[in-house]
């Protein structure tokens, strides 16, 4: 082997293009850590290889983002978008098509780190056909969304049954948080070897502009008290919680409180019609004089957008990580989270924000009026949540911690399994 392959790595990310804009349907957070690891990796001299599906034919094959780092779109299936959920039948082209690349490309992958379920079933079949070192990340567990959701997908025995294989087949797991580690440990299997690597966020990007500046840019008064939304419409996401809590601490704040509900939405798509649902509650409650929605907020003017909010809200029922709190704490801002998954990792209640139970609506009214009417105390938590980040949760810590784990497995230097640590 010589240096230049003991240093690649194929992430594969079938559902979740790196290329793509976030903030489109299915396209969130694992799309940004994919990215985001891959660039950095990249940083460190790996040669890093994205894969993906493509979905349009107007999407370019090959997209390099940097110079070692690139995303690659594999044709399988119709080149058209499919939910994840009914993504699943082509996966057997999927992996077709990848060992037809490395055979053109007189590449192999030494290890590859595949990323959500489809993806890991993707990496068990290179693991078997050529012997390639997996490790994989989650970034969402069947055994907890099932519990949160009224209605169960036909996949979800399938889902179960890989997700439980890869745990207990990969070289690794990377837990995104000591959260998500219990939950494999308890819901899924207590074989296998799991890490805890937490996500990361860019530290210059979010926290690059203060809050009076991002205020003038943004043409939101200086004394309002801003609440903000960051994400997908998606049910799961509680948006409707964050609404009914914001329009209960409205009567509160005399007059000057303002809702951004970031994200962007397809007409006639699930997130589309989650979008209609709640432009329908803020206007049934009558709160459309005080709430906008942007849309989707793009990586230039996403910083911008948490500079300017008083406190970031992340309602989400359930969340493996939430990318999105790690974001507005680089930037300065407290965030008030529901008190789940990795938000309990990432959020410290009472120190950079507020953590409360999901789902409940007065307790996010309460919790947002605490920080509203105490400015020098939303200052002190805004502080504290930039050290926080700056300290833990850097896309450069991530990719060390991830090289360092790749070096390990290519390097064969697991030799008994019971030498590793839990």
């Amino acid at each position: 082997m010589n240096s230049t392959t003991e240093k690649r790595i194929a992430l594969i990310s079938v559902h979740g293009d790196p290329a793509i804009e976030i903030g489109k349907e299915e396209a969130g957070g694992q799309n940004v850590y994919v990215r985001e690891v891959g660039k950095s990796l990249a940083e460190l001299g790996w040669q890093v290889d994205m894969f993906s599906r493509r979905v349009s034919p107007e999407q370019e094959t090959i997209v390099q983002h940097t110079p070692l780092c690139r995303t690659i779109r594999l044709t399988a299936g119709p080149v058209e978008f499919v939910p994840r959920d009914h993504g699943f039948k082509y996966l057997p082209e999927f992996v077709q098509q990848l060992l037809q690349f490395q055979r053109e490309t007189h590449i192999k992958y030494p290890v590859i780190h595949t990323n959500y379920w489809l993806s890991s079933w993707v990496g068990m079949q290179l693991k078997a056909l050529q012997g390639s070192k997996q490790v994989h990340t989650y970034h969402s567990l069947g055994a907890v969304k099932y519990k949160s959701v009224d209605t169960i997908p036909l996949i979800a025995t399938k889902r179960l049954a890989v997700e439980k294989q890869v745990l207990e087949t990969a070289e690794r797991i990377v837990a995104t948080s000591p959260q998500e580690q219990q939950h494999m440990r308890s819901l899924v299997s207590t074989k296998g070897y799991i890490d805890v690597i937490p996500c990361g966020t860019d530290i210059q990007q979010f926290g690059s502009i203060d809050r009076a500046s991002a205020r003038a840019k943004l043409g939101i008064a200086q004394d309002a008290k801003v609440v903000l939304y960051v994400g997908r419409f998606d049910s799961r996401k509680g948006i409707e919680t964050l609404v009914r809590a914001v329009n209960e601490s409205q009567l509160r704040n005399s007059g000057k409180l303002k809702l951004i509900i970031g994200g962007g939405s397809t007409p006639g798509a699930s997130d589309g019609r989650e979008r209609d649902r709640i432009e329908s509650i803020v206007q049934e409650l009558g709160m459309s004089d005080f709430t906008t929605l942007p849309g989707r907020l793009g990586q230039e003017i996403l910083p911008t957008y948490y500079a300017a909010a008083d406190v970031c809200v992340v309602p989400s029922h359930y969340e493996p990580f939430g990318l999105v709190a790690i974001e507005a704490m680089s930037s300065g801002t407290p965030v008030i989270a529901s008190d789940v998954g990795g938000l309990q990792f990432t959020v410290v209640t009472e120190k950079t924000g507020l953590l409360v139970p999901p789902k409940d609506v007065a307790a996010f009214s309460v919790a947002i009026d605490r920080i509203l009417m105490n400015p020098r105390w939303r200052n002190e938590l805004g502080l504290a949540a930039r050290r926080h980040i700056e300290s833990k949760f850097s896309w450069g810590g991530v990719a060390d911690n991830l090289s360092e784990l790749y070096t390990q497995i290519s390097a064969a230097s697991i030799l008994e399994p019971a030498l590793v640590g839990q």
